[in-house]
């Protein structure tokens, strides 16, 4: 059973009746929500009467014996046990997959087990022990939390502390200030945010509170940096650029990044031209997620000789970044990359 993040409360109070599923998958990148909902699924189990807790986490070298013994073995008190398996590398090979699977294959009612893996791709989610757990228990995708969305999901948080921003545009604006300042950093979001909590009581705050309270502890993505390109917000794209320079990115990945966005949006326009319809395009490229919006939208408002222009920038960028002597750039490999980044975004 898929289950999506917000739909976890529901499940849970319908658990109440009829029991806690056997296994739960928790899966997603966002390192503060998964934690929070492990928390909540051990607090539903611990409420349910599971007393004990053992947590297993797959490390080089480990023994997958251990997951089956743990869930088929009976606690030296006669308690019902939850048993957490730590999965980092979302990959557990061979011997963790038939593991999986006899967990799968023979859940315990003395026994609730919470499995954490980071996002999973393509092959890993049609994986036969993914799809084993998925059938014998719930699987719980936690989805990034979107820049766009990242505002009101502050806004959600201070009012779970009793909190709010002033009405109008000063709020706006306070709740815009906190999400640049966190941005890529949910967990830091979440600290300055139960900071706020601390410095100043249940209410409004003002912007000059917020700014006074906050530190930029963003924390930019090279990847993320294609959808600011891409939705065309110049903004954003100069701030994650001057903040991956600040973070020491290497300018060759930052190149890559864009110059391999540059040519999907290259195929894609050819693509348009030669009569092909967009949702072809989009499988036949692979491209997922918020990009399957994005890339048509740029594609779009750029003409061909536009992004033929801009690879041929990249390319003299390529010279640049790797010690050669490019003709027309700027001195500073930065500023080039600012410049490519712009010829696409506006």
């Amino acid at each position: 059973m898929q289950l999506k993040l917000d739909g976890l409360e529901a499940h849970l109070r319908q658990a109440k009746g009829r029991g806690l599923a056997p296994l739960y998958v928790v899966h997603g990148d966002e390192h503060l929500l998964v934690l929070e909902a492990v928390d909540r699924l051990r607090q539903a189990a611990r409420e349910a009467g599971f007393t004990e807790r053992e947590v297993l986490s797959s490390e080089r070298g480990f023994n997958w014996g251990h997951v089956v013994q743990a869930q088929q073995s009976m606690s030296l008190f006669g308690d019902r046990k939850i048993v957490e398996l730590r999965i980092p590398s979302g990959k557990p090979g061979k011997d963790g997959g038939e593991a999986l699977r006899a967990v799968a294959a023979q859940p315990s009612p003395d026994v609730v087990m919470f499995i954490t893996l980071p996002r999973l791709d393509f092959a890993t989610a049609k994986s036969a022990w993914f799809q084993a757990l998925d059938a014998a228990g719930v699987s719980i995708k936690v989805d990034s939390v979107d820049r766009t969305r990242l505002p009101a999901w502050v806004g959600e948080r201070l009012a779970l502390q009793q909190q709010r921003v002033e009405p109008g545009e000063p709020g706006r604006r306070a709740l815009q200030f906190i999400a640049d300042k966190v941005e890529g950093n949910l967990l830091a979001a979440h600290q300055e945010i139960q900071k706020l909590g601390l410095l100043y009581p249940a209410g409004p705050l003002t912007f000059e509170q917020v700014h006074d309270a906050v530190l930029n502890v963003a924390r930019y993505d090279v990847f993320k940096l294609s959808e600011a390109m891409l939705s065309g917000d110049v903004p954003r794209l100069v701030r994650m650029l001057e903040g991956l320079r600040g973070e020491g990115e290497a300018t060759v990945l930052v190149l890559w990044a864009l110059t391999e966005e540059i040519r999907v949006l290259s195929k894609v326009r050819q693509g348009l031209a030669a009569g092909k319809q967009i949702g072809v395009l989009t499988r036949e490229l692979r491209i997922w997620g918020p990009r399957e919006k994005l890339v048509p939208q740029a594609a779009q408002r750029l003409s061909l000789a536009q992004l033929e222009a801009a690879l041929g920038m990249a390319a003299k960028l390529d010279r640049q970044v790797k010690g050669l002597r490019a003709e027309g750039m700027p001195a500073e490999p930065w500023d080039g990359l600012l410049q490519l980044a712009l010829t696409i975004a506006r």
